[in-house]
């Protein structure tokens, strides 16, 4: 792993905040405010990403770059019955602003930053890794090091994120988008982070999730 100083990463988040935060402000509350084309592809994220967490039992989940909090539109629509103590955590205040005007009760909270206040039994993670703008690689995979590693840190049962495929010959990555291989994550996650991982590549999106669990002596 490369350490970078702390400067660098805090320039990382400072340019993505603004990133978002102009999307939400065009665009508001809705997929394109988060830099997603529609409703239905969002939907199928959050689903790939909830198939780590057991909907037969209630459960604590951190929502890493929540936005403004479409996964509890998602969670109400298609798991009504199961109750969910939710945190969302976002670097923009304008989306947490917009969270918190959508959304309030008891099991439902906020948090303005770039990493979870409290471990949860799951933590997801849906998108925060593809837009790296005009960062450097080193200094955007630094990020996601350090990203994962909390990650793991704060959830007991496992976390779940997604990434954007290296295109084909064929394709040509959007300027700006952080593409990768499933190899390339899992085998961090596996080496330096002492869990078991799942990739899932069956969805048709130019894309791939990590399901990531602690290794069974580890829980």
């Amino acid at each position: 792993m490369v350490s970078l100083h702390s400067a660098e990463l805090d320039e990382a988040y400072r340019h993505v905040e603004q990133y978002y935060t102009q999307k939400l402000r065009r665009h508001g509350p809705s997929p394109l405010g988060v830099d997603w084309s529609c409703m239905p592809t969002q939907a199928l994220r959050f689903r790939k990403l909830l198939t780590l967490c057991d909907f037969d039992r209630p459960f604590s989940l951190n929502d890493l770059g929540c936005g403004y909090g479409a996964l509890l539109d998602y969670l109400a629509l298609y798991h009504p019955r199961t109750p969910v103590d939710y945190l969302g955590i976002d670097l923009s205040p304008a989306m947490v602003r917009s969270a918190r005007k959508r959304w309030t009760g008891e099991t439902i909270r906020f948090h303005l930053g770039v990493e979870s206040p409290r471990s949860a039994d799951y933590s997801i993670a849906s998108g925060i890794f593809n837009v790296m703008l005009d960062q450097p690689v080193p200094v955007w995979e630094q990020l996601i090091e350090t990203t994962l590693t909390h990650l793991r840190r704060t959830s007991r049962k496992g976390f779940a994120v997604n990434f954007v495929h290296v295109p084909t010959s064929k394709e040509r990555a959007r300027t700006g988008l952080y593409c990768t291989t499933p190899t390339r994550w899992s085998q961090f996650c596996e080496m330096h982070l002492s869990s078991h991982v799942r990739v899932v590549d069956d969805y048709g999106m130019g894309e791939f999730t990590l399901l990531v669990e602690p290794l069974s002596d580890d829980r």
